[in-house]
């Protein structure tokens, strides 16, 4: 046990001081503020240390000794990037990647997760078992199969290669069936007793409600998909359908020069958008997370 002592500031010239106040803290709170607090450097310290060193001059981007900033803040680092690849290229084929599977996530989970939930009908429970296990298998094993079928379909090499096979998730028709089943039943009855149709009661009842879930499925494909490698790796091979992630590989040969600095400020340009993503919806995921808490 910790014990601090605090002392009290008196209000008016003269009074007497009033006496110490003893607070107590206890040896497990002090290692729990230990241990976030090296959780906290672990997990930011690496973030901090890519944006610091991204600012430096690609000479000295690789040098170890010295202050970050001795030679004053260097920006040449990310003229360097638009120069070497084709950025804004990238950024458009990533975000039209990214928004198409995003938005198509959201509609699909939000049906399929109110069919699963609300509607009653043979053989619910072992479909429903049959989109769980579909979580089970990874996305290497699938991958060769999905291509073939991409192929088949005269897709291969575009931006619809990587859309049409994403949109489609077991996870967020998961989440979004959990969201529905916490949703009162007593409000598809009172629909039904006006006459509304099942769709109807979807579209004008329960979706509105079902936007803190909706948010989860959005912000997390999003997310995902931004940062995803592997699929466009295979899916695609001209430089025209490259998404920010494969783009950004041909940045690796500024390693053998020691411009680090090159390399690491096509990363925070990466990040930059799936940050904003994240403020601005951190409101409806948080939202999204805590829904049911308190009921």
């Amino acid at each position: 046990m910790t014990t601090i002592s605090v002392k009290e500031s008196s209000s008016a010239p003269g009074r007497t001081p009033a006496p110490r106040k003893k607070i107590h803290v206890s040896g497990r709170t002090a290692g729990r503020a230990a241990i976030l607090i090296v959780a906290t450097f672990l997990t930011l310290g690496p973030v901090v240390w890519t944006i610091l060193t991204s600012m430096r001059s690609p000479t000295e981007s690789l040098g170890a000794g010295g202050s970050i900033f001795s030679g004053g803040l260097d920006f040449s680092s990310y003229t360097d990037v638009f120069k070497q690849v084709n950025m804004w290229l990238l950024i458009w084929n990533s975000a039209l990647v990214t928004g198409i599977i995003a938005v198509g996530q959201m509609f699909t989970a939000a049906l399929a997760g109110y069919v699963f939930a609300r509607i009653d009908f043979r053989g619910r429970g072992v479909l429903f078992s049959i989109v769980l296990a579909t979580m089970m298998v990874p996305m290497q094993v699938t991958i060769v199969p999905v291509f073939m079928l991409i192929r088949g379909m005269g897709l291969s090499d575009t931006l619809l290669a990587l859309i049409l096979p994403a949109i489609p998730t077991a996870f967020g028709t998961f989440l979004m069936r959990q969201f529905f089943v916490g949703l009162p039943g007593e409000l598809a009855e009172a629909a039904a007793i006006d006459g509304a149709s099942p769709l109807r009661t979807f579209r004008s009842v329960y979706l509105p409600l079902a936007w803190p879930g909706l948010a989860i499925v959005g912000i997390l494909a999003f997310n995902f998909h931004w940062n995803e490698f592997f699929r466009p790796l295979i899916m695609t091979i001209s430089e025209e359908n490259f998404t920010m992630p494969l783009g950004l590989v041909s940045l690796q040969g500024n390693m053998g020069t020691g411009s680090v600095s090159t390399v690491l400020a096509g990363v925070v340009l990466s990040m930059i958008p799936a940050l904003v993503v994240f403020l601005f919806g951190q409101r409806y995921l948080r939202e999204g997370l805590t829904a049911g808490v308190n009921k």
